[in-house]
């Protein structure tokens, strides 16, 4: 089944995917709109005829890019990447949910498993040890740099 990019208008990816897949149309299989691709939409179809005509209906779709995708190509966007990738041990980050918003913190230890990581707070008098998501940090600096 082949995969068509569809070219939106920047910051409408998910708009433009919303309204096609509620057009309800039979040669339409998928519709895709990855957080990682700006300014495109991959859509799984039959045909580009169906395409180009609901393009001309729906705000912020601009056109179809010539040629096709396999799913070998887009499959990379169909898995969840996890929260902690990115981060290194060492890294200065800091805390943006939970109790200890706003504090900064060394990375000490990363669990890829349980998406979680273990820092050391900055400014605490004694080094407490605090196991957070991954989604609840934010890197500040990082070693590797």
């Amino acid at each position: 089944m082949p995969i068509f990019a569809v070219k939106t208008t920047a910051s409408q990816e998910r708009t433009v995917a919303d309204m096609l897949a509620s057009k309800e149309e039979p040669e339409i299989h998928a519709v895709l709109a990855p957080d990682q691709l700006t300014s495109y939409v991959m859509v799984e179809s039959d045909g580009t005829a169906v395409l180009e005509r609901l393009l001309e209906e729906i705000p912020h779709a601009r056109s179809i890019v010539p040629g096709t995708s396999s799913m070998a190509e887009v499959e990379h966007f169909l898995s969840p990447t996890p929260d902690v990738e990115g981060i290194a041990e060492g890294d200065i980050v800091e805390l943006i949910a939970g109790p200890f918003k706003g504090e900064k913190a060394r990375v000490q230890r990363i669990d890829e498993g349980k998406d979680q990581v273990t820092v050391e707070l900055y400014e605490a008098t004694v080094p407490i040890p605090v196991t957070v998501r991954g989604d609840q940090i934010r890197v500040l600096d990082s070693e590797e740099r």
